[in-house]
């Protein structure tokens, strides 16, 4: 695993830094099942590397996780999130989630989902999400 950026959270408890990803595309939104903690039905997102800023974390993380390049890319929210924790252990992250247009084939890193697919609004609301997902999508207004 590589080092991922961390820094002190503005309550002064460690703080990781995390990219998400909103891929919408027919009125559908790309989600992982996670097989990895945090689990539940996810965007792509990812931490952001030690020596990596967020642009180049956001590229990276839709290459490795959906197989899909991106095209372009606007930033929605940017916010620390408490109550979201990782797979190390740390529960504050610095967020930049951002709104992706992505093209190319679709591809399912086994290692890391259980499955990769596109869902609407109203699946979206019958899913186990990961929590800080519920999060992203009741702020967008999605469910």
């Amino acid at each position: 695993m590589a080092d991922v950026k961390t820094g002190k959270s503005s309550k002064g408890k460690e703080m990781h830094y995390s990219v998400g990803v909103v891929i919408k595309k027919n009125e559908k939104y790309l989600l992982v099942d996670r097989r990895k903690k945090p689990l539940g039905f996810a965007g792509v997102a990812g931490h952001v590397d030690e020596g990596e800023n967020e642009t180049h974390a956001l590229i990276r993380e839709i290459k490795e996780e959906s197989g899909l390049k991106v095209k372009s890319y606007r930033l929605i929210f940017e916010e620390e999130v408490e109550g979201n924790v990782c797979r190390r252990g740390v529960e504050v992250h610095y967020w930049w989630l951002y709104k992706v247009d992505a093209e190319g084939k679709l591809r399912l890193k086994p290692d890391e989902a259980k499955s990769i697919g596109w869902y609407s609004a109203e699946e979206i609301k019958k899913l186990k999400l990961e929590p800080v997902w519920e999060y992203w999508f009741k702020k967008l207004g999605v469910i």
